[in-house]
């Protein structure tokens, strides 16, 4: 019987693999979900304002609602040549799942999709909940909407991102952040006339270099990092002296850091550092973006997503670790994820208890060589029951 379940959960994923669910374009890949939620016999399945897709299995009795969570959209795959099995093909060969999603993160959704309908023949004191985002590749717009609307209420979360059958219990955040160098546009044959904001560079990334050097450190989450990622002119004419120079920023932050009281800081120190001759200006701010759900909820939303860090011996991280060991054998590290994911809304933000629990190696995420391994995938299915039961007992007491 679990043989089979487990089967169908690969079959499940192979699935949703074949849809493509850039952010925003995830509505083919919900309503497949959907479909196999009402399959299963989930005594409740939907989707919210967001398009965000929700299952419960409810519990006996009033104890604490435990939430799994993954998400729905994907990232490009790139050139679709330079993948060792097509992208989109969902190939089991060599002992791995192949393809874009194989285990960030349809994977993981399809085995924490399972193994939450087996409660449904053995039900817990509390709800178990099934909740797969929307946008998670860009802010998390899905998780918060999902949350700031109250929509569920859970009381611990596990997420379903790549741990190597480990505990994960935080990460930095992230904030995508325009450094623009304002000078003034001209005929590229009149280059005097002009303030040519490209001139600025030589002296603005040594900077940028100099307060990335100057970030704190986390025993845990390690390093706070900031990196150049990106310099666009405006206008974008070959001819034309551009009047903008954007610098793209990626900062990794630590949790706790006010967002708007970072961004000033590093105004601050690049205009005290970069000392702009006349006729230039500076402006720093977060990158925003426009952001549009199948379903047609809109929002203005500046790109960052909080990071968050559950005490390594906080009962949650305790219950899962001791269940993933009961269950495997082997005594899973608990530690940190090197990327940000929707715990940062979850816990970073909402402060309820949140830990990852899923198989595949981090190393593969966003490659075109993402797989999953089927006999982690098969261990993470098996442990899944264990984990959520101990959770939600962990909360409970």
């Amino acid at each position: 019987m679990r043989e089979a379940a487990f089967d169908n959960a690969i079959a499940f994923a192979r699935d949703l693999i074949r849809i493509p669910s850039l952010p925003g374009e995830e509505g083919e890949l919900a309503a497949r979900v959907l479909r196999e939620l009402e399959s299963l016999g989930f005594d409740e399945a939907w989707t919210d304002e967001a398009g965000n897709v929700l299952g419960r299995v409810r519990g006996t009795g009033d104890g604490p609602a435990v939430m799994l969570s993954c998400h729905l959209d994907a990232v490009d795959v790139g050139d679709p040549d330079a993948w060792p099995h097509a992208p989109f093909a969902a190939d089991l060969a060599d002992g791995f799942l192949h393809g874009r999603g194989a285990m960030d993160i349809k994977g993981p959704l399809a085995l924490q999709t399972y193994a939450a309908a087996r409660f449904l023949n053995a039900r817990l004191p509390g709800d178990v909940i099934i909740a797969h985002t929307v946008l998670e590749e860009r802010g998390g717009l899905g998780m918060d909407a999902l949350l700031r609307l109250g929509e569920v209420r859970p009381q611990a979360v596990i997420i379903g991102e790549a741990t190597a059958g480990d505990i994960a219990i935080g990460h930095r955040g992230r904030a995508e952040i325009v450094v623009e160098v304002l000078g003034i546009a001209g005929h590229a044959s009149a280059p005097e006339r002009a303030c040519n904001p490209l001139a600025v560079l030589p002296a603005l990334l040594p900077a940028i270099e100099r307060f990335a050097g100057m970030l704190a450190d986390d025993t845990v989450l390690g390093g706070s990092t900031l990196a150049p990622t990106m310099v666009e002119t405006l206008p974008r004419s070959r001819n034309v002296i551009p009047d903008r120079v954007r610098v793209i920023l990626d900062w990794r932050v630590l949790p706790g850091l006010d967002a708007d009281d970072a961004v000033s800081t590093l105004d601050r120190f690049l205009r005290d550092t970069v000392r702009l001759p006349p006729g230039y200006g500076l402006d720093v701010r977060f990158a925003v973006e426009a952001q549009r759900t199948y379903t047609g909820l809109a929002e203005q939303r500046r790109l960052f997503t909080p990071g968050f860090l559950l005490d390594a011996n906080h009962p949650v991280a305790l219950a899962a670790a001791d269940a993933v060991d009961r269950a495997t054998g082997r005594k899973p590290a608990i530690r940190p994820w090197t990327f940000a994911t929707d715990g940062g809304h979850t816990c970073g933000i909402h402060h309820i208890p949140t830990v990852g629990y899923a198989p595949g190696e981090e190393r593969y995420a966003h490659t075109n060589q993402e797989r999953l391994s089927l006999e982690d995938a098969r261990t993470a299915y098996e442990a899944y029951p264990t984990v959520i039961e101990a959770v939600q007992r962990s909360v409970d007491t």
